[in-house]
């Protein structure tokens, strides 16, 4: 954001589109999974479509959002019947971290009720963690599956897209968390208004609620006194020193609020 980092992207996706993209109507239908250059033999498929769709949408969004459409076609997800598929842990991974950068209704709904029947939802109470299994019977849960899953589940329409092409922001500059007590503790909110720092700190298990934490915080805006302000009224003063301060909250998922006294 604010930088021309992107700047080989034009050139790769202008050689890409011309060689490597099926069209039809303007709209692309397929892409190479391979080619081989001495016969010049190219092997398109509109699945592969779908691998760029992520890098794609803040670059060539009408291009990605297509893509994601024939994806949701294929598999019928925008009908009424049983989605096909999605028994796939790649297909069925991929097609949940995408769909919820372009729809936020019944398509989301209906990917996430394929995943939940379908992929093994799993919580670990102890470990305070919860993954999809995807039929693998693994001893261990697949990062890279679950990531994409986690991905669009906290993804909301376009969010993924605005982290490149939205306005310059002062997020490399704002106030910083740092020295959480993970994976003990989890912060569920942490975010600047930009006069308020407001915090959530989530235990791993329910052994841990109601235990104190300390976190450190910096690159806040003044020195001086600030409070920090939990959810059920109770006000600490907080000295801040260099744009520092130590905080102690207690780990029971309750809001707190730093600001300037």
């Amino acid at each position: 954001m604010g930088t021309d980092h992107h700047r080989v992207f034009d050139p790769w996706w202008d050689h890409a589109a011309d060689h490597y993209v099926t069209w039809q109507d303007g709209r692309p239908v397929a892409m190479d999974l391979y080619y081989d250059p001495v016969v010049d033999e190219h092997v398109p498929s509109p699945m592969g479509l779908m691998a760029p769709v992520w890098y794609l949408a803040p670059q060539r969004p009408d291009v990605a959002r297509s893509a994601w459409e024939m994806a949701v076609a294929f598999t019928g997800l925008d009908g009424d019947g049983d989605p096909i598929g999605l028994d796939d842990p790649g297909l069925a991974s991929l097609l949940a971290m995408q769909t919820s950068e372009f729809d936020d209704g019944r398509i989301r709904e209906r990917m996430w009720s394929v995943l939940d029947r379908a992929h093994g939802p799993t919580w670990d109470r102890e470990r305070g963690e919860f993954t999809f299994g995807f039929g693998l019977d693994e001893p261990h849960p697949r990062g890279q599956l679950n990531a994409r899953a986690m991905a669009g589940w906290v993804c909301q329409p376009g969010a993924w897209s605005r982290i490149f092409t939205g306005a310059g922001d002062s997020r490399f500059t704002d106030p910083t968390v740092t020295g959480v007590d993970f994976p003990d503790v989890a912060l569920s909110e942490a975010w600047w208004d930009g006069s308020a720092l407001h915090l959530a700190a989530q235990p791993r298990n329910a052994s841990l609620a109601g235990a104190r934490t300390s976190m450190r915080v910096t690159a806040l805006p003044s020195d001086g006194p600030w409070t920090l302000t939990a959810s059920d009224g109770s006000v600490t003063p907080v000295d801040v020193t260099s744009g520092a301060a130590q905080l102690d909250l207690v780990v029971d998922g309750g809001l707190y609020t730093l600001r300037r006294s």
